[in-house]
């Protein structure tokens, strides 16, 4: 059987990889942000975006066919057997807003929907993020992620409401869901997603600066607004250059100037990305309700 090809958006996102290894750890399209990220006004709604609903669809004939993505050969999944799986999930925002998707349809990244090397086109899965045990129900419409370690391409929607449109990518379970299996779960009492979590808030946080010649470094205490904190360093970066993008749009104009400059700071094995910077506290949780 001659291999299909795969989808531009898959081998454009691989190629990128690949060139960028060393910003593997960071969000799928790290290092390439000026040309993918968030669209430029987020819904308020968002995060009430609906779980994809499974439905019994015929398999699109050319997605489902074995082929060849750097070297590499995939055979797509094409019967009804169960299926698990765990890794690291990251997201597709507006460079591929309205490309066509290994399906053929256009992509929309305020849908539920997700790309995955060898699920089934169309198929149905529940992501859940490991770290926090929010879950979504999305529907399997395009290939890739291609690069090391990534198993999953979310829509920025369903990245969002799963907590990781900000640091990027995140530990996930994947798992397949059939029709018929979501509403024997409602029927059973038990909740077809959990209600979304809702975005964790922003939280003061006091660093200390020792002046030259101070006796103690809490000489000197300021208070700042904690927006993340990681272990990876990468993720740190890619959330700072997020809230940077994002907080330089007009929107943002009516925020203080000190809220609108996000830095990082190394502290306790954890990279911190922080907002402002002052000695009251009182003003410094003032901003995290603000922000």
């Amino acid at each position: 059987m001659t291999a299909a090809r795969p989808p531009l958006r898959s081998l454009l996102i691989a190629a990128v990889a690949l060139l960028l290894g060393s910003c593997a750890s960071g969000p799928k399209h790290a290092g390439n942000y000026r040309e993918d990220g968030p669209p430029e006004r987020v819904p308020a709604d968002v995060l009430s975006t609906p779980d994809a609903v499974p439905r019994a669809e015929p398999l699109n004939v050319f997605a489902n066919r074995p082929y060849v993505a750097l070297g590499r050969t995939y055979v797509p999944y094409t019967s009804d057997a169960p299926f698990r799986q765990r890794g690291v999930a990251s997201w597709y925002g507006r460079q591929f807003q309205g490309n066509r998707t290994a399906s053929g349809e256009r992509y929309d990244m305020f849908a539920m929907t997700a790309a995955h090397p060898t699920l089934p086109i169309p198929s149905y899965a529940r992501v859940t993020n490991l770290r926090d045990r929010r879950s979504v129900v999305v529907r399997i419409n395009d290939r890739g992620p291609f690069v090391r370690d990534r198993i999953v391409d979310l829509s920025y929607a369903a990245a969002a409401r799963l907590g990781l449109a900000g640091p990027g990518s995140g530990e996930v379970e994947i798992e397949r869901v059939l029709p018929g299996q979501v509403a024997h779960a409602a029927e059973g009492g038990h909740p077809v997603s959990p209600t979304p979590a809702a975005a964790p808030e922003p939280t003061a946080v006091a660093f200390a600066v020792a002046p030259p010649g101070a006796q103690s470094p809490a000489a000197d205490l300021r208070w700042s607004v904690q927006l993340g904190a990681f272990k990876v360093a990468a993720n740190a970066e890619a959330l700072r250059d997020r809230l940077a993008l994002l907080l330089s749009s007009p929107e943002a104009q009516t925020l203080p100037a000190e809220l609108r400059a996000p830095r990082i700071e190394y502290q306790g094995g954890f990279s911190r990305v922080l907002i402002g910077a002052i000695a009251d506290r009182a003003v410094a949780l003032q901003w995290s309700r603000l922000l």
